[in-house]
C-alpha cells in the first residue's frame, strides 16, 4: 500500500510539473516565437531600398544592419518597418 501512494504522488507531482512547464510555455514563448515569426515574414515580404550610395554607385550598408523598408499588408495600406539590410 505505501509502494502505491509512493507512486500516486510521484505521478500528481509529475503532472503539476508539466502542467507549470505547458503554461509556461504557452503564455510566454509562444507567443514570442509567433510574434518573431510575423516580423521576419514581413521583413521577407517588405521593398528595402538602399538608404546610401557612394561615389561608385554602390550601396553603403547601414552600421548597424537595420534600414527602413515599405511592407504592404493584405489591405493594401503601406506601412513603414525596420529590417536588417540583407544586400
Amino acid at each position: 500500500m505505501k509502494q502505491a501512494m509512493g507512486d500516486l504522488n510521484m505521478t500528481v507531482i509529475v503532472v503539476v510539473i508539466i502542467a507549470l512547464l505547458s503554461f509556461f510555455f504557452f503564455t510566454i514563448l509562444w507567443p514570442m516565437i509567433q510574434n518573431n515569426f510575423a516580423i521576419e515574414t514581413r521583413c521577407d515580404e517588405a521593398i528595402c531600398l538602399c538608404p546610401s550610395k557612394d561615389s561608385n554607385g554602390n550601396c553603403i550598408v547601414p552600421e548597424n544592419g537595420e534600414v527602413t523598408c515599405t511592407y504592404t499588408d493584405d489591405n493594401g495600406q503601406s506601412h513603414d518597418i525596420t529590417c536588417a539590410w540583407k544586400g
